[in-house]
């Protein structure tokens, strides 16, 4: 299949996904409804993968037309020890999505089912290495949600709506060799879409693909592996997984990532199994990342990328811990509690590898603003850990038309200058908002590696100089506009005012001539 039919045939279920899911919601508003289409979504996935694993596994051994999901539970019991130590979780053969959507319009108790089921395959980890990892994945995904139906009877209607829209979607079957590139795409789709309708709500936790996957080669130019990668926000899972699209997924030696929000946090563990990372490939934690960080016996890691909350509150210096805490005491001052931005940054740095690159979207303001920000970035500059500063487009992301930024962070710089990169104008229009194109990517991608000065668009500045400016490191300060004004010629343009003066003169004398005349036939 040639790359244009794969796009042709990616947009036609783009469009039929994103139909279904409105078709599904009715009155439901549709970020609330999010939980339920992705959730069923996930759990159509697990069915699937688990299914054709062991069916793989059987058939090879000899038995060519063994088929999981025509065996008993008892039958099927067998398996579950190696299964779970292997795949994270097992499903009963009549717990399987597609065996539960067969029967679905005539069970009464669907609802109950679905609950019990939802209970089985998370109890199925309990005791195990992967328990962390499905503990409450399926919370919010409750079928006895008013959301759903203000009856059981509406609310079983409803989920028999959703079984058959989701198991409709055309993501297995013929398409079973690149079934979970379809399952993660579908799910990437889904939540861009949601975001951007959600608007600012959705913006929160959803980065464009274009800005994760600029990230990710930002961090790991030059390599073919990284060991471990890390995001302190994860968000959806999004950024991290694009490691696994540009190096592929064997080339990363695990998928780190901390999360505030319990919801966001269920999405991003959907997104790793949905983009088939088993398990043991990845480590998410639940919990404030600047007051309780989860994985300081994991750090530190050798890719670090993140597009942090703007301007958040935080302790800061109201917590008399926070200060002699060695991810923030370096810089011997706090960021202010209003705005934690370079907190965030802070800890990157500290859990940074020696060897490691980290790539932090930004809001402009921690640039150039005064204060206890200056100081901190006064200690980046003068330890040289800033490797570039990066001015991307306006109206990138949800939530925002501010241009943000990405300041580029390393350990063990070459040179001691600081590259500014002024890509504002990068960018095409897609839909309602800008986006970067691939040529956008390469060119920004081609200034970081060159490092070199091109007018209007790169320059290296020595740490000295950003020193005597204040520890500015808005591009903006370093990086000349270019006037696009048209330039005048001021001899041509005097000779074409006396050339239109000289007719108005000539037309005024004509008119009072007709004017003259006109009076004197009266």
């Amino acid at each position: 299949m040639t790359d244009g039919m794969k796009e042709l045939q990616r947009a036609e279920l783009h469009k039929t996904i994103w139909q279904v899911a409105n078709d599904l919601r009715g009155s439901v508003d549709g970020w609330d409804f999010k939980s339920y289409v992705l959730g069923m979504l996930f759990y159509r996935f697990i069915s699937e993968n688990l299914t054709t694993y062991i069916n793989k596994g059987e058939r090879e051994a000899g038995a060519p037309d063994f088929d999981f999901t025509h065996l008993s539970d008892e039958d099927a019991e067998f398996a579950r020890e190696e299964i779970v130590a292997e795949k994270g979780f097992f499903i009963k053969p009549s717990e399987l999505f597609q065996n539960v959507r067969k029967k679905a319009a005539s069970n009464e108790n669907l609802n109950e089912t679905l609950e019990s089921i939802f209970r089985d395959i998370e109890g199925s980890a309990v005791g195990t290495d992967s328990e962390d990892d499905l503990k409450g994945l399926f919370d919010d995904l409750n079928v006895n949600s008013s959301k759903l139906g203000n009856t059981v009877a509406k609310r079983n209607e409803k989920l028999v709506k959703l079984l058959d829209a989701i198991g409709s979607l055309p993501l297995g079957g013929e398409f079973a060799d690149n079934s979970i590139d379809l399952f993660g795409d579908a799910y990437e789709y889904l939540m861009q879409m949601y975001a951007s309708s959600a608007g600012k709500s959705g913006g929160e936790y959803y980065t464009p693909q274009e800005v994760s996957e600029l990230l990710a080669h930002i961090t790991t130019m030059g390599k073919k592996r990284v060991n471990k990668v890390y995001d302190p926000a994860a968000g959806s899972g999004s950024l991290l997984l694009k490691f696994a699209k540009v190096l592929g997924k064997e080339n990363v030696g695990g998928f780190y990532g901390q999360e505030i929000n319990l919801t966001t946090y269920n999405l991003a563990r959907i997104n790793m199994f949905l983009h088939d990372v088993n398990y043991e490939k990845f480590d998410l934690a639940l919990g404030d990342t600047l007051l309780e960080p989860a994985h300081w016996d994991d750090e530190p890691f050798e890719a670090i990328v993140s597009n942090p909350p703007y301007s958040i509150k935080w302790d800061g210096d109201a917590n008399p811990l926070l200060i002699n805490d060695p991810r923030f005491a370096p810089a011997g001052v706090l960021a202010p509690k209003s705005k934690a931005d370079l907190a965030f940054t802070m800890h990157m740095l500290h859990w940074l590898a020696t060897d490691g690159t980290a790539a932090i979207v930004e809001f402009p303001g921690v640039l150039y603003r005064g204060g206890a920000e200056q100081k901190i970035r006064k200690y980046l500059i003068d330890n040289n850990y800033v490797e570039a500063v990066i001015q991307l487009p306006p109206d990138l992301f949800f939530g925002t038309t501010i241009g943000t930024c990405i300041i580029v962070l390393k350990k063990s710089k070459k040179t001691n200058d600081v590259l500014f990169v002024d890509a504002s104008a990068e960018f095409v229009r897609s839909g309602n908002k800008n986006k970067l194109s691939p040529d956008n990517l390469q060119n920004i991608l081609m200034a970081l590696e060159d490092r070199e000065h091109q007018d209007y668009f790169a320059t290296m500045i020595a740490n000295s100089a950003i020193a005597e400016n204040d520890y500015n490191i808005a591009v903006s300060s370093y990086v000349e506009a270019e006037d696009t004004r048209e330039v005048i010629n001021i001899t041509e343009l005097n000779a074409r005012i006396e050339q239109i003066v000289a007719s108005q003169s000539e037309l005024r004398v004509k008119i009072d001539a007709i004017v003259a005349d006109l009076e004197g036939v009266k």
